[in-house]
């Protein structure tokens, strides 16, 4: 079938803040082509996003995103790599292009198994789809006690793992942050799984992130995740190498799977986290899991957004029995949420499920869609260029 047309919807909560929130705004990408539609999401800043793809061509080797893209057959995965490919080559020099394109790729996918009658994640050549055990992804309370309450809430809804991320930690002393990692643990008791996330803030010093691993080591944390930007591998592997029973998670940074082995190769990350909504899309997150697990590390999927990035972030590692923790939005935005006409929820046990219906499974609702649109419009020289397109 050929690709017909790709449109760009930019939703967005009536107020953006500051946050550390993905769940905010987002941006749906619906590509269409023999008589169906597949839907995307692009984990990224909407706006330069729709730009990437519309903009006008700078040089041979800065073209838009469209141009490697409309009008292509895709009746395969080989096509979709095959695009995917030609994004990267006629669009290196397009920074936002790896963005735009992973939106594109996922739909993509999801167009494929709605014409095959096969959910992704056998497209895929995973021979089953095993359930997940999802934790609950948090920020930080402003205070020990606001993040003791989360985790107790999280405990409540079900979870048995928990990740508490950004909020003040890393802004104050060791012994400040310290509390509460301890107030986590004490939320959630012996035996849940805690995870900390403090998203980049201690840059690349690896002293003032060495200065926390005893709380974090004490309080039975199983991973510390991105504590430096995702370029610093050395301080990564610094890091790593200070480590007890703690291991570094990080890799939702990698816009392209390059970045993400680097991590392996260099960084000693023991389980690598990736987001198909920045690294390219489902095909080289799958290709990542694989490797990762062919080195003894855990692959996770990112997922701070809807239940259609949700289904898409699982589908790559859908096929691996031991690689079974989930991350799982617990407290989007209502934008996010109503995206979907369904949900990934938990079972009776606890444990996250894939659809078997086919693509991705997720059902987008149109007047949510509607409901959280922002209309876009770019114009060149007075040449409209972009429209936010009719449902």
């Amino acid at each position: 079938m050929k690709i017909d047309s790709v449109d760009f919807f930019y939703l967005s909560m009536p107020q953006v803040t500051t946050e550390a929130d993905g769940s905010q705004d987002a941006l749906l990408v619906r590509v269409s082509g023999g008589g169906l539609s597949g839907f995307g999401e692009c984990e990224a800043a909407p706006l330069p996003s729709i730009a990437a793809f519309s903009c006008p061509m700078s040089h041979g080797a800065c073209r838009p995103v469209a141009a490697s893209v409309l009008g292509r057959r895709v009746d395969s995965p080989a096509d979709i790599a095959a695009i995917a490919a030609d994004v990267a080559y006629y669009s290196m020099d397009l920074l936002q292009a790896p963005h735009t394109w992973s939106g594109i790729e996922m739909a993509l996918w999801d167009l494929l198994g709605r014409a095959r009658g096969e959910p992704v994640w056998k497209l895929l050549g995973h021979a089953q789809a095993h359930p997940k055990t999802p934790y609950a992804s948090l920020l930080f309370g402003d205070t020990p006690q606001q993040t003791l309450e989360r985790g107790r809430d999280a405990l409540r809804r079900g979870f048995r793992a928990a990740k508490f991320g950004w909020g003040p930690i890393g802004q104050g002393t060791a012994s400040q942050d310290a509390e509460h990692f301890f107030a986590a643990r004490e939320a959630l008791g012996p035996d849940g799984i805690l995870l900390v996330d403090v998203g980049q803030v201690f840059d690349e010093d690896v002293a003032r992130a060495a200065e926390r691993l005893g709380a974090l080591e004490e309080a039975g944390a199983v991973w510390l995740e991105e504590p430096f930007h995702a370029h610093a591998l050395q301080a990564y592997g610094e890091l790593s190498r200070q480590c007890r029973n703690l291991r570094l998670a990080g890799g939702e940074g990698a816009h392209n799977a390059a970045m993400a082995m680097h991590l392996l190769d260099y960084g000693g990350v023991g389980f690598l986290q990736i987001d198909c909504g920045r690294v390219g899309g489902i095909g080289p997150a799958r290709r990542l899991a694989e490797l990762a697990a062919a080195r003894g590390v855990t692959y996770v999927n990112h997922t701070f957004t809807s239940h259609l990035a949700l289904s898409a972030s699982i589908q790559p590692y859908a096929g691996l029995a031991d690689h079974t923790i989930c991350e799982y939005p617990a407290a989007p935005k209502a934008l996010a949420v109503e995206l979907t006409r369904n949900h990934l929820t938990p079972g009776a046990d606890g444990l996250v499920r894939l659809p078997d219906s086919p693509g991705l499974g997720m059902e987008i609702d149109p007047q949510a869609v509607r409901r959280y649109q922002v209309d876009v419009e770019i114009r060149v020289g007075g040449r409209l260029v972009h429209a936010t397109p009719a449902w």
